[in-house]
């Protein structure tokens, strides 16, 4: 490869987002890897995580907050620190947007942001039921690992965004106006989340 003047592609240095808290209270797992779609349980179970976006500025921070049974992102926040008022303004989005008439699970990692008594105070006032995967297990969020997954190699590829500002316009474009209403997803029977619920309501 050298004498062809070609060079491996590799991944850069990751930021760590989930940090577990030591001393947060025990919560059961609700989901088990249950993350197929299923047209009976819009706006029942949801889940979400926190990736970082690299900028030219530094890291801002992306949460999101899916419906599992239609893979469409209902709330979602940037900030460009990893306290809990990330995750609680991307909560409080959903519930605001969806406007959930029964309780609706929330699924996550443990991060100290998900775990912290702050979540949960805000989660119990939109009546909405916490459930965590265990440490270490990414298959635990899978469709949430699935969505940054996709999120980086279809909109942010390889480069840098020269600002947090830049970055954020791209990833409301991006969620709002492509993955919500043109991308098509095998698992729902190739129509976007938005087609998806549409057909449903009818």
């Amino acid at each position: 490869m050298r004498r062809s003047g070609l060079q491996g592609r590799h991944r850069g240095r990751r930021q760590r987002t989930a940090i577990p808290d030591p001393h947060a209270g025990a919560r059961p797992d609700l989901v088990l890897r249950g993350f197929q779609p299923d047209p009976q349980a819009i706006d029942t179970r949801w889940c979400g995580d926190i990736t970082y976006i690299p900028t030219d500025e530094g890291w801002p921070y992306l949460a999101t907050v899916i419906d599992i049974a239609s893979r469409r992102v209902v709330g979602w926040a940037t900030a460009d620190h990893l306290r809990t008022e990330l995750v609680a303004d991307a909560l409080r989005a959903a519930c605001r947007t969806r406007r959930p008439t029964k309780p609706v699970v929330f699924h996550s990692d443990r991060g100290c942001q998900y775990t912290s008594r702050k979540f949960a105070v805000l989660a119990s006032e939109f009546n909405v039921l916490l459930s965590v995967g265990r440490t270490g297990q990414c298959w635990d969020n899978l469709l949430a690992e699935s969505f940054f997954a996709t999120l980086k190699r279809e909109l942010l590829g390889d480069r840098p965004w020269p600002s947090r500002a830049a970055a954020r316009t791209a990833i409301f474009e991006w969620i709002e106006g492509w993955y919500h209403i043109r991308r098509l997803h095998s698992s729902l029977g190739y129509r976007s989340p938005a087609e998806y619920e549409t057909v449903l309501a009818a």
